[in-house]
């Protein structure tokens, strides 16, 4: 099968859509600074009284991340909420609908990319250091940059070893870092997943992740609502996979992808993205 991807930019988004489900890390910003021209977009959707969501595959919580871009100069003045995988790991772990029972007082070794462990305390479970005495393995982001993927496979075979299940709360295979791109933590659940370890994935490209999404926007008609992305493997696939359509943007893991790659990807993969932003997330 051949795909056939447009072009669209802001105004096509204002034109064709009310709702926008817009991905962090890689659309509005790198590693440590806002992409030009993001906030400007923003903006312009906004002025234009289209809505949207923010969201992202990070382990920490929307709230954290929010204040973070806040910095950056992107306010939450410009979009209706900013929802993350660690968001909704914690509403579903701690529901009825629970993929594990998690008993208050049961240990849990977090890792992550910068020592915390908010989620696994709120959850109620005790934060370890140590693979050998935790009960729950939470994988809510990577140091890839410095820590190699054998040290993690190191620090992780005792829980293997035991059958312990890994939640990974950011599914994503790589991040941006300011060097390039490195393992993020659905690399280092993969490896845990091949050393015998179950592992739950909760974020994109996985359904749970955009109906969490699609509720907090008020359930709007699917055909007036796209996810705008710069991944095929998380932020387009999830968005077919939802049956909404999927924008990637020619930025972050996608600033290198030429027309010709993208026809070979989407061919090997069986999808494609409905549109194509070639200049970025800019107006």
């Amino acid at each position: 099968m051949t795909y056939a991807t447009g072009v669209i930019d802001i105004a096509g988004l204002i034109d064709r859509y009310d709702w926008l489900f817009v991905d962090q890390f890689g659309v509005l910003r790198g590693d440590d600074h806002v992409y030009e021209g993001a906030r400007d977009a923003l903006a312009a959707l906004r002025d234009a009284g289209r809505k949207v969501i923010v969201l992202s595959n990070s382990g920490r919580s929307g709230r954290h991340n929010a204040e973070r871009l806040a910095r950056m100069g992107i306010g939450p003045d410009l979009y209706e909420a900013f929802v993350t995988s660690g968001d909704v790991a914690r509403a579903l772990l701690s529901g009825d609908a629970s993929p594990i029972r998690l008993a208050p007082g049961k240990t849990c070794l977090t890792i992550s990319t910068s020592g915390d462990t908010a989620l696994a305390e709120a959850l109620g479970l005790v934060p370890v250091s140590d693979a050998a005495a935790a009960d729950l393995i939470l994988i809510a982001g990577s140091q890839g940059e410095t820590v190699t993927l054998e040290a993690y496979r190191d620090m992780l075979r005792p829980a293997a070893a035991r059958g312990v299940v890994a939640v990974c709360t950011n599914p994503d295979l790589e991040k941006l870092t300011v060097t390039g791109t490195a393992p993020a933590a659905g690399a280092i659940a993969a490896e845990y997943e091949a050393m015998g370890g179950p592992v739950i994935r909760i974020g994109k490209p996985f359904r749970v992740m955009y109906e969490h999404a699609y509720a907090l926007a008020g359930s709007p008609d699917p055909s007036r609502l796209a996810c705008v992305g710069d991944s095929l493997l998380h932020d387009v696939k999830g968005a077919v996979d939802f049956g909404v359509d999927a924008v990637l943007t020619a930025t972050g893991l996608s600033a290198d992808l030429s027309p010709a790659a993208l026809a070979d990807q989407t061919e090997r993969l069986g999808y494609a993205p409905r549109f194509l932003m070639p200049r970025g997330f800019r107006p």
